[in-house]
């Protein structure tokens, strides 16, 4: 009876504290629809009590959707999300599997180079791979957003460890029914191993659509900016006209809340089983 009293309040405990957080995550969303709707002297002010528009305004919006050109955002955002996400997966997963079931001269440094990637900053990488494009001409293009997730040194990682999980037998019944290196990667390994490349999917995906300082320095022209350093250059030119500036925001937002609500269930099963964090 006392274990059932003491579970009950443990989860009740957990109830709150879940409730709680829920709360800190939902707040900055709330306040950014709310301030969208207020004037400028209502979003500037210092007044605690000031939470809801005293007059429900849709000027921000307006004037944002005259200024700046959505569909081209969301197409040039879209598309560097799409190229980034094919990328990862097919490089990551090739590459995994070669690390985890291959055998070759050179295995151990190789993958050593690639931990070595993970732990330097990205930053690091930038002026060389700025020099790449800019000598071959390729900057204020989408080739110039994907570039840096042609291959991914963290989906190399995740692959590895989900094509390790898997049971060796798989790899030698379908040798002996005459199967070759390709075949049992594409037929029997790669199938068995699609939560990883959903949660690595996701994460190029959420890791995409936040770039800011990449898409900033190799796209500068106004038709090929993305939609988070379109949202930047607003705040440098709004810098106190916070309605358009949250009004642009949750405009910008509204891709990946639809791509969400559309996968959301193998948005949870990838995080889940890839037991990764955001």
């Amino acid at each position: 009876m006392y274990m059932n009293q003491s579970k009950k309040i443990d989860i009740r405990i957990t109830h709150v504290v879940l409730i709680l957080v829920s709360i800190t995550m939902i707040v900055p969303f709330a306040w950014m629809v709310l301030t969208a709707f207020k004037t400028v002297s209502e979003s500037t002010s210092v007044d605690p009590f000031v939470i809801f528009p005293t007059k429900w305004q849709t000027n921000a919006f307006k004037s944002v959707m005259s200024s700046m050109n959505f569909l081209v955002l969301y197409k040039n955002t879209l598309l560097m999300i799409f190229f980034r996400v094919v990328c990862a997966v097919v490089t990551a997963t090739t590459a995994g599997y070669a690390f985890a079931r291959l055998e070759f001269k050179g295995k151990n440094v190789a993958f050593a180079l690639v931990l070595f990637q993970m732990m330097v900053p990205v930053q690091i990488f930038i002026i060389p791979q700025y020099l790449m494009l800019s000598k071959v001409g390729m900057l204020n293009s989408i080739f110039a957003l994907v570039f840096p997730g042609l291959v991914t040194a963290f989906g190399t990682f995740l692959m590895r460890i989900g094509f390790t999980n898997l049971p060796k037998e798989l790899e030698e019944a379908a040798r002996l029914d005459g199967a070759n290196t390709g075949q049992i990667f594409l037929r029997i390994m790669a199938p068995l191993t699609k939560s990883s490349m959903v949660a690595l999917g996701i994460f190029t995906a959420l890791f995409a659509f936040k770039d800011l300082m990449w898409p900033m320095i190799v796209n500068t022209k106004a038709d090929m900016l993305v939609l988070s350093s379109a949202l930047a250059k607003i705040q440098g030119q709004y810098s106190s006209k916070f309605p358009e500036l949250m009004a642009a925001s949750i405009i910008a937002s509204v891709p990946m809340i639809i791509i969400y609500l559309i996968f959301q269930k193998q948005f949870i099963e990838g995080i889940a089983t890839s037991g990764g964090k955001l």
